[in-house]
């Protein structure tokens, strides 16, 4: 299931974005100060390209102050200029805000689509079932001419453990709402690709074809075995899936958990009712969690850059790799915000986080600038901590 790290994962990804798209929105807003003092070409009149050359220099000056800053700029005796620096802070307060907006909707639909990947994963027996009657077809013209024994699939398509998945209520309707079926071209020559190349020289498959029918428990671990081996682990399916969702790699361990948890609910006993399984044991509480870190992270980016600023000796903060930086503002927030988490907990966490996506000095960086601005900050009761558990947390 989903955990609090993944989630942390997903707030430093929407963040790195956001910081990505907040530069851009910054050359944006140069590049229209530019624009208002192009030379129009269409004009009757010459114009003094010296002149619009020197408001355009001064206009950019002003405005990368300004966004230095932070302070308004004071007026200039060049209107021109004034309304130039004007329309440029103006652009790119509205561009970074719908940025902050859109990067934290991405963060919370990239952890929903793990959900969906589980679901559409779910689905992959039928179709491959599909695939098996399709190639039936083919290789019994193919193998009659050539006089060749057919590989008789009849087990695997009268698998009870796959009967009972494909017949569940809850996994039929998320399919549909969610359109979450295997039917584009692509996925179903990943599947008969897996099927033509891997599946049919499985020694433990062919073992499995020709035994008796009627062993439920076979069956369900022959299920499990397909997942195993060719979801999550083969060649064709997984480069299918890696290419086609970009967070595969950091996903994949979630949603095998999901599925394999699943496969292994699906016992004799089972029905069509068996509730799957959810994305986290409370996913609206992991929600809040994830917005709420995300937002503050980005309301108190000044005062965090500040206190990393005076902690980081011989260093110029702005030299500090984004990741990095990314990752200590984030701990930073989590420290004040959640007072139920443990100083060690959140430290611990961003410390595993910067090993797995930062630079390999990162490790010792991030433990020891955090460490220090959480003794200092914990003395100076500008953290605290209640819950149980926590009258130790320094």
């Amino acid at each position: 299931m989903l955990n609090r790290r993944t989630l942390r994962i997903k707030v430093m990804q929407a963040l790195y974005a956001y910081h990505q798209a907040v530069g851009s929105d910054f050359l944006l807003a140069i590049d229209q100060i530019a624009d208002a003092f192009a030379p129009d070409l269409n004009s009757p009149e010459p114009q003094d390209r010296k002149l619009l050359q020197g408001q355009r220099k001064m206009a950019e000056l002003i405005f990368k102050e300004w966004h230095k800053s932070g302070e308004e700029p004071e007026a200039t005796e060049d209107a021109d200029v004034n309304d130039a620096v004007k329309e440029a802070i103006k652009y790119y307060r509205k561009a970074v805000a719908k940025d902050a907006t859109y990067y934290g909707g991405q963060m919370v639909h990239a952890a929903e689509s793990i959900h969906d990947q589980y679901i559409h994963l779910l689905n992959i027996p039928e179709t491959l079932l599909q695939v098996i009657e399709e190639e039936k077809v083919r290789d019994s013209r193919r193998y009659t001419a050539a006089k060749e024994p057919l590989l008789d699939a009849t087990r695997l398509q009268e698998n009870q453990a796959i009967d009972k998945l494909m017949n569940n209520l809850q996994l039929q309707d998320l399919t549909i709402r969610r359109s979450l079926k295997w039917h584009g071209e692509d996925e179903l020559d990943a599947l008969r690709t897996a099927w033509r190349t891997e599946m049919k020289q499985d020694a433990e498959l062919l073992s499995y074809l020709a035994a008796p029918a009627g062993n439920y428990t076979e069956d369900q671990e022959m299920l499990k075995h397909l997942y195993k081996t060719y979801v999550f682990k083969g060649t064709s399916l997984p480069a299918y899936i890696e290419e086609d969702d970009l967070n595969w790699e950091e996903n994949r361990a979630i949603v095998k958990n999901l599925v394999v948890k699943t496969v292994k609910m699906l016992d004799e006993a089972a029905d069509e009712n068996l509730v799957l399984m959810s994305l986290s044991a409370n996913w609206q509480e992991d929600k809040e969690f994830a917005e709420s870190l995300y937002q503050q992270t980005l309301a108190e980016d000044d005062k965090y850059e500040k206190l990393i600023a005076e902690s980081v000796q011989n260093w110029d903060v702005e030299r500090v790799a984004l990741t990095d930086k990314i990752l200590l503002k984030m701990a930073l927030c989590e420290m004040h915000l959640f007072r139920a988490i443990p100083v060690k907990v959140t430290i611990n966490e961003y410390i595993e986080i910067s090993k797995m996506y930062s630079t390999p000095k990162s490790k010792q960086f991030v433990n020891g600038i955090l460490d220090k601005l959480a003794q200092d900050l914990t003395a100076s009761g500008a953290i605290r901590k209640s819950g149980r558990g926590l009258l130790d947390n320094q």
